[in-house]
């Protein structure tokens, strides 16, 4: 079998389609359970869900028929290789305990790499029916009220600028002082956005998102988006960032180069 026409962008709607008519079933569903899959970790607390698994199955399906030699690599389903160079990265569920508490901040993320990094990204949000898409030559959102171009903000200080995080506790003890080092020199801090809040920089609403203990599927989509909306993506070194661990998302090159140098320093 061989790939068909479509574009990746019309590959990458496609599986963005198909994990809403997934997703969306389950979601603020009364009797909806979660699995933890981190129940032998004391303390540990990493929900999945069957939306988790529908929503991934079902994009997996539409690259089996469409795209049969690229790989895969998915949250729930691990990696596939494929023959092509090109793997498409998937998270059906960013913002699973979100999901399971009723916000509307978790999404869909699907990127598109090349090995060297993601070239093609899409953040959805089912619920609320937002979809930010970005690749090279185009950034864009469609939503309730109509489409737009993404662009990050100009944000020129730290003392401007707004910062967000998932957790308040972002990893380890030194990860959490370095964010906090950060925080303190910011205008606003918010927490609990998930990958809403990457979506949200890339709309040029807020200016700074910086997490750790990443994996992949975490931030390839968001990487796609936000730098072709005009941000940057880096590990706190300065490094690439699509492997997952330690990231600093920035509207743009001034206020990455303030936080990075507060970060690097931990």
């Amino acid at each position: 079998m061989t790939q068909d026409h479509r574009s990746d962008l019309e590959i990458a709607h496609l599986l963005a389609d198909a994990a809403r008519a997934a997703t969306l079933p389950y979601f603020r569903r009364p009797d909806l359970t979660a699995e933890n899959k981190e129940a032998d970790a004391p303390g540990g607390f990493d929900p999945v869900t069957a939306a988790d698994r529908a929503a991934e199955e079902a994009m997996r399906s539409i690259l089996s028929e469409h795209r049969p030699d690229d790989g895969i690599l998915g949250e729930e389903f691990g990696a596939h290789e494929g023959r092509s160079g090109r793997t498409w990265v998937l998270d059906p569920i960013d913002g699973t305990r979100g999901f399971i508490s009723g916000t509307p901040t978790w999404g869909v993320l699907i990127a598109l790499s090349n090995g060297e990094g993601p070239i093609l990204g899409v953040i959805d949000q089912p619920y609320i029916g937002e979809r930010f898409t970005g690749g090279a030559g185009f950034a864009e959102m469609t939503g309730p009220q109509g489409g737009k171009v993404l662009e990050t903000r100009t944000t020129a200080s730290l003392g401007q600028a707004v910062l967000f995080t998932t957790f308040p506790e972002v990893g380890s003890e030194t990860e959490a002082e370095a964010f906090r080092a950060v925080s303190r020199q910011v205008q606003l801090t918010r927490y609990g956005m998930d990958c809403y809040a990457y979506a949200l920089l890339a709309a040029g609403q807020v200016d700074l998102v910086i997490e750790a203990g990443l994996n992949a599927y975490d931030i390839q989509a968001p990487i796609a988006v936000i730098e072709a909306a005009g941000g940057i993506v880096t590990d706190w070194q300065g490094g690439p960032a699509h492997n997952g661990g330690r990231a600093l998302a920035a509207a743009n090159r001034d206020l990455h180069a303030q936080a990075l140098s507060i970060l690097s320093g931990f």
